[in-house]
């Protein structure tokens, strides 16, 4: 155990590293950061040669942000954790010496779709959905609209990202967002298989280097725009009418 919330093992040479912050994996700062320093240590291990970023709750990927932890945030600590959660995350991912895997065994929404499209590879169950719900809390999905048009296009991007609709594994599949859709119950051998194929591959770390290079399109700009457009919205009357109403939803529905 690396840190409340993860699980870290290596097997054969690969690490994985499982969210377990029950019952959804919603992200917090503190437990973006501890997720951030396990990829940084599995990179920092000569033993290892690919990273799997997995889940050990059930049918849940990640559901993003921590709604009802974000609403005691403030403009300034929603900027802090957009910054590591979007330039942070990003550049370590882009500095990697070995390639990472999404293995995706459920539901992957907002802040969770931005951790797995931040692998190289993902590969996703059968079952699972995706999403961007930001839209109906009053938020743009703001750093999806730099990166998601560049992998399925612009006009695809624009009706996911506006409607807020959830979307199968295989319509991902056929827009590009993912590489591999397999049975639920093979998940993890898949992910394993794939992450064992790629970290026997000489070469690996300056090859991917050079593939990183050529794909950046200059991310790190639109990175900056898209946090201050979360902020701004973050701190609308609006968008806190909207977040208010679904925490309470969510503290309902735990109580019953």
């Amino acid at each position: 155990m690396l840190a409340i919330g993860l699980n870290y093992t290596v097997t054969d040479g690969v690490a994985r590293i499982a969210m377990d912050r029950a019952p959804v994996n919603a992200i917090t700062h503190a437990f973006l950061i501890d997720l951030i320093a396990a990829i940084e240590k599995a990179d920092k291990d000569p033993a290892i040669g690919a990273i799997v970023l997995a889940s050990h709750v059930a049918g849940r990927f990640c559901a993003g942000l921590d709604l009802p932890y974000v609403q005691s945030c403030d403009k300034d600590q929603i900027r802090a954790i957009l910054s590591d959660l979007y330039t942070r995350l990003y550049d370590v991912q882009h500095k990697l010496s070995k390639p990472t895997i999404a293995e995706v065994n459920g539901t992957a929404r907002g802040g969770g779709v931005t951790l797995a499209i931040s692998c190289d590879v993902l590969v996703a169950a059968d079952d699972v959905t995706f999403g961007y719900p930001e839209i109906e809390l009053g938020l743009p999905p703001a750093i999806h609209f730099a990166h998601l048009p560049r992998i399925i296009g612009r006009h695809r991007a624009f009706e996911l990202l506006f409607t807020g609709r959830a979307f199968s594994a295989q319509e991902a599949q056929t827009l590009g967002l993912v590489s591999r859709v397999c049975d639920p119950t093979a998940l993890g051998d898949e992910a394993m298989a794939l992450a064992t194929q790629l970290a026997s591959k000489p070469g690996m770390k300056l090859a991917r280097a050079a593939f990183m290079r050529q794909n950046d399109f200059d991310y790190r700009r639109s990175i900056a725009v898209a946090v201050e457009d979360f902020c701004n919205a973050f701190d609308t009357a609006e968008a806190r009418v909207r977040r208010d109403a679904f925490v309470e939803k969510l503290a309902v529905k735990r109580r019953s």
